[in-house]
């Protein structure tokens, strides 16, 4: 007993203080940074499980900074920007702002609201023992141009956020906001899609149309050994898993943040994250017909230095129960399932990402619903081969422009993949996808280019063609013929066609053109102009439809 309660001891005793322990949110453009500076091979960016600690961010940057030379001039400029955001010491009077806690009056201390400082509303506290608190607004305004040139939306909300670090290792982080969209909802979704599965924006049962935002996490981390770290995250918060450029198959995070308990551990090159997570199933106005489902996903990759990362992920789906096998963080739940007399939703994962060479990376995934590995082996296309496969490429600088970046991307999914024949344990959270966006039956070709211009402003065009086999549904919306092309329906015995061909269905290939720049031309005030055109050409039909909108978001922390 002596020995054990002294190795537990050791396991629990921090031997390394951390400065900030909560996350920074994956909509934080430091994240752009990061992946530029890990395919220049200057860090080695995760970003298969991207939600960093800030001090895991200040730790890249002051590598990135060890290597300066090696930067442009615009990376330079966003790096000494970062390096305020993120790094304690190098926050200072002349460099940041506090509505409350200055020292200062209150009205002489207004100025700051325009000033190019790093902004907070208050902030107290010492190194390892702080508080910060912040003001949250978004704005948003749209027009459709194509075919209805008359449709509008407005879109504005505001809210509180609270964050720190507690005796060293423990982040927490809280946000809430509410919001009220005005004039037409047609474009809501498009502007800032979490309105897709908004409960209060869907029920619309009140006079304004309104939406609402919460999530809050405790994370304690602690390093035992050298080059040994742990995590423990309970809470909400918008995360991903797995590679993916356009989108992820693991787990995109296009769907309603999810409730978690996640364990990450990172020892030499061995990185391992198990995660417990509940969510919701397809909206309904009817009380007695919603429901909770569960996702376990256990992931662990290798990572090389300079070579390679390989990985191996396992998920479940299930609902109705709490199930301790799937709790069991050393258990490969994926072969655990049958034991539990196949009632669940399972799929494993494999995927790589290559370093090999400076400036252009390579990874891909396969992913394997419902344990076909074998089918896919054999090289079956029946409706028993349910999977999906991603290859891309991200080049940083090519051609030697500076500050610009190039991805390409092409993603196959076959018909049913996601599905289950129980609808409650298909692979969504409120009847989106937790994997890629395009569904079954799909693929996709991706490209994106984005150019840095300054430290200030950053513009991108992506391009998106994608084909889709969708089911066939009567004037009246009922299902008459099933492809296996919406995640909702699953293959149905002596009903639908075992063969299963790919793209079978009513055929659509749809052309997506993108274009974004966003500008920040005072510190903390984001401002972001997008257009979007659509065209779908329905194959089967013989007609096309195109849609089109612009639309403006002014994004403000302080």
């Amino acid at each position: 007993m002596k020995k054990i309660a002294a190795i537990i001891i050791v396991l629990l005793m921090p031997v390394l203080s951390i400065s900030q322990v909560e996350n920074v949110p994956l909509s934080f453009p430091v994240y752009d940074f990061l992946k530029n500076m890990s395919v220049k091979k200057l860090i080695h960016y995760d970003d298969d499980n991207p939600n960093l600690s800030r001090f895991e961010v200040a730790d890249f940057l002051k590598r990135v900074d060890a290597k300066r030379t090696e930067l442009s001039r615009t990376d330079a400029e966003l790096l000494d920007k970062y390096k305020v955001e993120y790094i304690p010491e190098e926050s200072n009077s002349s460099n940041t702002w506090r509505m409350f806690g200055s020292g200062r009056k209150f009205f002489d201390n207004l100025d700051g609201f325009l000033s190019n400082k790093q902004k907070y509303l208050f902030s107290a506290g010492s190194t390892g023992n702080n508080i910060y608190i912040e003001g949250l607004g978004n704005v948003y305004t749209g027009h459709e141009i194509k075919p209805d040139s008359k449709i509008n939306t407005v879109m504005m909300d505001g809210g509180l956020a609270a964050r720190g670090t507690l005796f060293n290792h423990l982040g927490y982080y809280l946000d809430f906001g509410k919001g009220a969209m005005f004039a037409q909802k047609d474009l809501a979704t498009f502007m800032e899609p979490r309105m897709k599965v908004d409960f209060k924006f869907n029920e619309d049962t009140e006079k304004l149309r309104n939406y609402d935002y919460t999530s809050a996490y405790l994370k304690y981390y602690i390093e035992p050994l050298d080059k040994f770290g742990i995590s423990i995250q309970f809470g909400r918060e918008k995360t991903t898993l797995g590679y993916g450029y356009g989108s992820k198959t693991l787990l995109s995070g296009e769907n309603p943040d999810l409730d978690f308990l996640k364990l990450n551990v990172k020892y030499g090159v061995v990185r391992y994250t198990a995660m417990y997570a509940s969510t919701v199933g397809y909206f309904s106005e009817y009380r007695n017909e919603r429901y909770t489902k569960y996702l376990s996903i256990q992931r662990l990759k290798v990572s090389l230095p300079d070579l390679f990362d390989f990985g191996i992920s396992s998920n479940i789906v299930y609902n109705g129960r709490i199930e301790f096998a799937y709790l069991n963080p050393i258990m490969f739940w994926t072969f655990a399932e049958k034991s539990l007399q196949d009632r669940d939703n399972k799929a494993f994962a494999l995927d790589f990402q290559t370093r090999l060479f400076k400036n252009v990376e390579f990874q891909g995934t396969l992913f394997i619903d419902d344990d076909e590995l074998f089918g896919f082996l054999t090289g079956k296309t029946d409706r028993g081969e349910k999977i999906a496969y991603q290859l891309g490429t991200f080049i940083y600088e090519p051609l030697s422009v500076k500050n610009l970046s190039l991805e390409l991307e092409y993603t196959k999914i076959r018909p049913y993949t996601y599905s289950h024949y129980d609808i409650k344990n298909n692979y969504t959270a409120y009847g989106l996808n937790l994997g890629h966006r395009i569904g079954p039956n799909a693929d996709e070709i991706f490209s994106r280019l984005a150019y840095n211009i300054s430290d200030w402003g950053r513009a991108g065009i992506e391009y998106r063609f994608i084909r889709k086999g969708n089911n066939i549904y009567d004037e009246s919306g009922n299902l008459t013929r099933n492809v296996g092309g919406d995640v909702l329906y699953a293959f149905r015995d002596e009903i639908d066609n075992p063969d299963a061909p790919f793209l079978d269905g009513e055929r659509v290939n749809t052309h997506n053109i993108g274009l974004t720049f966003r500008f920040i031309p005072i510190r903390n005030y984001t401002f972001t102009l997008s257009y979007v055109y659509n065209l779908d050409d329905n194959i089967t039909k013989g007609f096309k439809k195109d849609f089109s909108y612009a639309f403006a978001r002014m994004n403000i922390i302080y």
